[in-house]
């Protein structure tokens, strides 16, 4: 009996298009900063952010308390890639040979069936981008990045680099050096969309980087969710993701932002993400890591007014030659703030998962309350998974819990479920999902499926 874990196919993930560059810069200095800058005929102010980002990353060394970074030479990667594509919202109007790579994907799909809008970069530019008649009428703005710098300059000079600064560590002083593409949104006050907005980001090209930049604005009373996806196919040379999201919540808004990262197992993902929460304001995220050789990721979180709420479910699995040290920064800045935070992790094959947080509850922070609950499953004895707390807590009123277990499949769990007519493999397998079920049901319904199609294959020839 053949299982859904042995059919699954990575085939769809590993696609490598034929599509042709346009334009390819290897190398970091000014030149490169400049040539970019030109080519996107850029303001003088974004040319001057990129100048300054690049003088803060010459000045700033690897970081020494996180996985090993030494064997990233930036010297052999493209820091820009265009493909032979136009930016359209038209789909029939995308090339073939990269509209069947998102075809393959399932985003059109998922476009027409439940989204207000869709987004779709190849390499470091956005190729495709339409909105549809959801959200007509409601003020919303959805734009590929480079296009809002151009139509709301203003806007984007408010928020810009506000969240997230240039000198926030060494790979975000790169990421603002060398950004491209990414995605723009602002929700006006008092809009809900009913409907998600979707941005996909695919680093097609050997040996590249990528380096999107997202901004969301949910102002007062309004409410969005926001899914992102991310793939790579393969290759036995580095590649890098360093990409940024900043996010604004304002007074009584409410934004969902889901991620799953299919980085392959060559990637670098140095990813950066910061939320500013207002008074009654909410940001809730659901993530899933999957692939990449080292990812370090830590979403932060400023819960600067009362009653302001953050909520985390982030699931990782690391294989084999990975190590995914991915976590969760939180400030409550206000009375009455809360996080709670849920956190899973699957590590075989000597995989190393690893969760740190780090949370301050500030003075004026009265009544706030934290509550985090991270769990660890380990697929064999060469794995390993550590969960990293890092509390400073100013004042008494508050309500503090933290629980972390670590465990292994379970020899009587395994007959039980044997003893019902599974293989041995069935088993392991079933037990290893029911694991990420809570997670996965936090995903809309096509990253849910997708979530557990990347488990399934995580799996294949790993248990049994």
């Amino acid at each position: 009996m053949k299982t859904y874990v042995e059919e699954s196919d990575r085939n769809i993930y590993d696609i490598v298009t034929k599509n042709e560059t346009e334009k390819e810069i290897i190398g970091l200095n000014e030149n490169t900063i400049r040539e970019i800058s030109k080519l996107k005929g850029e303001p003088d102010w974004i040319l001057d952010i990129r100048l300054k980002a690049l003088k803060f990353f010459n000045e700033t060394s690897n970081p020494t308390w996180g996985p090993d970074l030494s064997d990233l030479d930036l010297n052999k990667i493209s820091m820009y890639v265009k493909p032979k594509a136009e930016l359209s919202d038209k789909w029939e109007d995308v090339p073939e040979e990269i509209k069947d790579v998102f075809n393959k994907l399932g985003i059109p799909e998922a476009e027409k069936k439940s989204l207000s809008g869709a987004s779709a970069q190849f390499d470091s530019e956005v190729v495709y981008h339409n909105v549809n008649h959801k959200l007509e009428g409601t003020g919303a703005i959805y734009l590929d990045f480079d296009s809002a710098v151009k139509k709301y300059p203003e806007l984007i000079k408010e928020y810009f680099s506000k969240a997230v600064p240039l000198n926030d560590h060494k790979y975000i002083s790169l990421h603002y050096a060398l950004f491209s593409g990414g995605s723009f949104v602002y929700i006006p006050k008092g809009v809900k969309l009913e409907f998600p907005l979707q941005s996909y980001f695919r680093l097609n090209s050997r040996g590249s980087g990528q380096f999107e930049h997202t901004l969301i604005i949910v102002d007062e009373d309004a409410s969005l969710e926001f899914i992102e996806g991310c793939s790579a196919p393969g290759y036995n040379e580095n590649n890098l993701h360093a990409g940024c999201v900043e996010l604004f919540v304002k007074k009584n808004a409410y934004l969902k932002f889901s991620t799953i990262e299919n980085w392959s197992k060559n990637m670098y993902n140095l990813n950066t993400k910061k939320c500013y929460v207002e008074e009654n304001g909410k940001i809730e995220w659901v993530m899933g890591s999957f692939g990449s050789k080292i990812s370090m990721l830590y979403p932060m979180n400023i819960l600067n007014g009362k009653n302001a709420k953050c909520e985390f479910t982030g699931i990782s699995f690391a294989g084999k030659g990975q190590n995914l040290d991915t976590g969760i920064k939180i400030i409550h800045n206000a009375e009455n703030t809360l996080s709670v935070v849920n956190s899973k992790s699957i590590s075989k094959d000597g995989g190393i998962c690893t969760f740190r947080s780090n949370t301050w509850i500030r003075k004026n922070a009265k009544n706030s309350k934290v509550v985090f609950d991270c769990a660890s499953l380990m697929l064999d004895s060469e794995s390993r998974s550590d969960t990293i707390p890092v509390d400073r807590i100013e004042n008494s009123e508050v309500t503090y819990s933290h629980e972390a277990s670590v465990g292994k499949l379970s020899d009587e769990e395994i007959f039980y479920i044997m003893s019902r007519g599974f293989t041995e493999e069935e088993a392991k397998s079933l037990i290893v999902r029911g694991f990420a079920e809570p997670i996965s049901k936090s995903f809309p319904v096509e990253y849910a499926v997708e979530m557990n199609r990347l488990i399934d294959l995580e799996l294949e020839g790993a248990i049994g």
